[in-house]
């Protein structure tokens, strides 16, 4: 190596006491990332020679300039830059020099080694310095950085700090950041610029801020690392109110069902998050949002729902209140268990049966029918009944329970379901309900219809005792 020809003095006693060496590598990293982001150059080459890790990027090369503190307005208004504080190269070369690295810089400005010499004019101090001597490569692009003394664990683990480098599977792009993975068995990663500051154990997700607020921006301490979540809890609510991927969308409404037991992600804690999930979900899929209780005793149009292809999607009550106000990404309604009610009756038809394709034993139910009518005596034509017909399906009613008969006084029909014909009892109690609706004018749920059924069942038994006692 040539003697120096002047030496730089950084200033630098003994600080970062606490810096293990992945931090300084880690610095070195991404120095150079942001060299490649900034220039478009090839992407930074992290190897090993022999005993020695080499670093090398391909943009313009270091300069003994670079190695006063200044903040570094170019990396500020860039956007996919980590560094802006003009301090990594500093702390770094500091770390080696107390961790007994060998440092070499080289670029086509020259080349930088680092040693104690005393403070110039001040004899009893020593700080370190950098060495600058003449460029050993200088028709080589770049700056290329070797380190003596470092582990391959050390440079391991400072990649692991970097998302480029840490494999995490992207979900979605924002424009405040990135959605990602979260990795299998471990801590979710919170990364600024692509920077690991952070990690979450109850977190679904992993995230990539890449648009900063002014608190956060406070936050990034000289580490850049435990970024308490204060700092970002603001931009990954706005990320995730931004996406509109099922791949986000459907972890976190399945995360929904969790809550019961308690073992929901903290992402689900906000409830601006659980329903943009729920409305993102619902733009790409057919789904139903129903609560515990729903699921326990929705009755029949659960059934219906999952026959017709909609998935449940499990939601506390407190959401399923909210639910049925809101649209989807699409601007159309999203359906709870209510709305679907009313979509399934909407799209409702009969399946009328001809009384000959009945079955022997549902032929002779069905043949009670002129008794019923006897029975009840009432005229159908007279209280609005043309027909008493049979149908395979039957709407909801409001509350969401099966109907077994209607009188439809529009079409002037009363309509009995099929299966009621398996027992007599259930034809001709269902048949006398209808005809006393058809009779009275009145629905069901009120004290009005109670009467006139009350009367109803009142004459028919006295016209059968009256029968008895004649007969």
């Amino acid at each position: 190596m040539d003697q120096p020809v002047g030496y730089f003095d950084l200033n630098i006693e003994e600080v970062l006491e606490h810096w293990p060496t992945s931090f300084a590598i880690r610095e070195l990293i991404a120095n150079a990332l942001d060299e490649q982001a900034i220039t478009g150059t090839a992407d930074p080459v992290i190897s090993k020679d022999g005993d020695a890790w080499l670093i090398r990027d391909f943009g313009r090369g270091v300069r003994y300039q670079h190695l006063t503190q200044n903040e570094n307005p170019e990396k500020r208004r860039h956007d996919d830059v980590i560094g802006q504080f003009g301090m990594g190269l500093k702390d770094a070369l500091a770390v080696f020099h107390r961790r007994g690295v060998e440092v070499m810089i080289s670029s086509p400005y020259g080349d930088l080694s680092t040693s104690l010499r005393a403070k110039e004019g001040f004899p009893d101090i020593r700080t370190l310095h950098a060495g600058v001597t003449a460029p050993a490569r200088p028709d080589e692009p770049g700056t290329m950085i070797s380190l003596r003394g470092v582990t391959d664990d050390e440079v391991a683990a400072a990649q692991r700090y970097f998302l480029r480098y840490s494999g995490d599977q992207l979900l979605e792009q924002t424009r405040y950041g990135q959605v990602l993975a979260r990795p299998d068995g471990q801590p979710a990663n919170l990364y600024v610029k692509g920077l690991l500051v952070a990690q979450e154990e109850n977190f679904l997700f992993s995230y990539n801020i890449t648009s900063l607020t002014k608190s956060l921006r406070q936050a990034l301490n000289r580490e850049r690392s435990n970024v308490g979540r204060g700092a970002y809890t603001d931009r990954v609510q706005a990320i995730l109110k931004q996406c509109t991927s099922a791949e986000v969308a459907r972890p976190l409404a399945g995360d929904l069902e969790n809550y019961r037991a308690g073992g929901m992600h903290d992402e689900l804690a906000w409830t601006e998050i659980k329903l943009h999930a729920c409305r993102v979900l619902a733009s790409h899929e057919q789904v139903v949002f129903v609560t515990a209780g729903q699921l326990a005793f929705g009755g029949p149009q659960i059934e219906y729902a999952q026959e017709e292809g909609y998935r449940l999607v499990l939601v506390p009550d407190d959401l399923a209140g909210k639910i049925n106000k809101l649209q989807d990404l699409e601007g159309r309604p999203m359906l709870d268990l209510d709305a679907y009610r009313e979509v399934w009756n909407d799209s409702f038809s009969f399946q009328f049966v001809d009384p000959a394709d009945l079955t022997p034993a549902e032929s002779s139910v069905y043949g009670l029918t002129e008794l019923i009518i006897d029975a009840a005596g009432v005229e159908p034509a007279r209280i609005g009944v043309d027909e008493i017909l049979i149908s395979e399906t039957m709407r909801l009613s409001d509350s969401g329970r099966t109907i077994y008969g209607l009188y439809d006084p529009a079409e002037r029909r009363i309509v009995i379901r099929r299966d009621r014909l398996a027992a007599p009892a259930d034809y001709c109690g269902d048949l006398l309900h209808e005809l006393t609706h058809a009779a009275s004018g009145y629905t069901d749920g009120t004290l009005d219809f109670e009467d006139a059924l009350t009367e109803q069942l009142g004459l028919i038994m006295a016209e059968l005792i009256k029968a008895g006692r004649t007969g």
